[in-house]
């Protein structure tokens, strides 16, 4: 087995014991050390506030963006830095989260909804892009296919989803993280369809397996930064 593996298999036996939460509770729980913790993305979130403002240079502008599980917002800060009069709606589960991110960037065309983003509808032809940024590594590559779904309806003809997010390695660990979760869930009485912050990453074949099953016409890898080789960076257009 490679390191990867290893260490994460070391802190899966560490943590063996420890109640799953629901996610909503988990994140609205760590709203104070939240941003601070997710400083280590902040590379990530500069590409992704890059990638964006190339593609509104390309399209000759950018009117509308989709931000599902925008947490506080910590892409955003970047994306509106660069792109100040994009309309953003941002969806997420945690109520304490949007506060914040509406204490920031109140003074922007932003709507905030707290939903559930599998079952948030935000009709069809709606937006120029959508970004997810680390949300969606808690689910099976089934429920992946669900909101890629709606995300793809949800934007305009040629509309373009950026997905950054952390990747299983190797199928071993994909494989070790879902058989994890499934005891943790068992032994914690959850049910299936019960969400809860448990990390489950795809490997980046599955990923972007997941993307073209939800009807994406072009699936691709941008890349990884150099300072980081588990979190891939994604680009997908209707």
């Amino acid at each position: 087995m490679d390191q990867n593996y290893m260490e994460l298999k070391r802190w899966l036996d560490d943590t063996r014991d420890v109640p799953l939460e629901a996610m909503d509770a988990f994140f609205d729980a760590r709203i104070g050390d939240y941003e601070e913790h997710m400083a280590r993305w902040k590379p990530h979130y500069a590409w992704l506030a890059q990638l964006l403002a190339e593609e509104a240079d390309r399209r000759g502008g950018m009117d509308t963006l989709l931000d599902i599980g925008c947490g506080t917002g910590l892409e955003l800060d970047g994306i509106f830095a660069r792109l100040p009069e994009l309309r953003v709606t941002g969806v997420d589960l945690a109520g304490e989260m949007l506060a914040r991110l509406r204490q920031k960037h109140g003074h922007r065309a932003l709507t905030t909804v707290q939903a559930d983003y599998f079952r948030y509808d935000p009709g069809e032809n709606c937006f120029d892009a959508a970004v997810a940024f680390e949300t969606l590594h808690h689910f099976t590559a089934e429920k992946k296919r669900e909101v890629f779904e709606i995300i793809r309806r949800s934007l305009k003809p040629g509309g373009v989803f950026y997905e950054c997010d952390y990747i299983a390695t190797s199928q071993d660990i994909e494989d070790l993280v879902f058989a994890e979760a499934a005891r943790r869930r068992a032994r914690d009485g959850i049910a299936p369809d019960t969400f809860v912050h448990f990390d489950t990453p795809l490997t980046l074949a599955h990923e972007l397996e997941a993307l073209r099953a939800a009807g994406f016409s072009s699936v691709e890898l941008v890349g990884f930064l150099a300072c980081d080789d588990h979190t891939a960076m994604i680009r997908a257009v209707k």
